[in-house]
């Protein structure tokens, strides 16, 4: 037997290899950059007809969201009663007691409570008429750079690559049983 033959799958895998990784560099060097701006707007206005604006709503308007931010809002008050406005108006300081504070900070944060779900609704509103998420992802992907989305892709890539590699070493194979057949 001729062991010169053995190189034929070892060169096989080399060219599938080789084929596989030159294809992923024409790719990401070549195709995706000349059509970067196209693709860009498709996947731009797909994401958009997906995204909902409502779900994102409902979820800033969820009243467990409000309840958890209730606590630094409190901090918040309760500083402001007991040593902001005593520094700003030190005459309405010397006539409240912390009776008086803690009556203020519940009316405060009552009130707080009450409008926080019309000021957040008022905010996604203002929110939903000024974002315009096509035009926002498109800008984001065409932003990226090809050496980017490679390294973003390389597991895929590198599989591409090992299996160029196997099927080229299967083919040598099929090879070799060929030629020894015919032989």
């Amino acid at each position: 037997m001729n062991y010169w033959l053995l190189l034929i799958p070892v060169l096989s895998a080399l060219l599938g290899w080789l084929g596989t990784w030159a294809a992923g560099k024409l790719f990401f060097y070549k195709i995706i950059p000349s059509r970067q701006q196209e693709l860009a707007k498709m996947t731009g206005k797909a994401i958009s007809a997906e995204f909902s604006f409502a779900s994102f709503e409902n979820k800033i308007l969820d009243p467990e969201n409000t309840r958890k931010i209730m606590p630094l809002v409190e901090a918040h008050v309760d500083d402001f009663l007991r040593n902001k406005l005593k520094e700003k108006m030190p005459v309405i300081g010397m006539f409240i007691g912390n009776k008086t504070i803690d009556s203020l900070k519940e009316v405060f944060l009552k009130e707080i409570e009450d409008l926080f779900p019309q000021v957040l609704k008022q905010f996604t509103g203002n929110l939903q008429s000024e974002l315009d998420v096509e035009t926002m992802i498109s800008n984001k992907i065409t932003s990226v750079s090809a050496g980017r989305i490679e390294k973003m892709f390389s597991p895929a890539i590198r599989y591409f690559e090992v299996m160029g590699a196997a099927a080229g070493f299967l083919i040598g194979v099929i090879n070799i049983i060929i030629f020894l057949i015919l032989k």
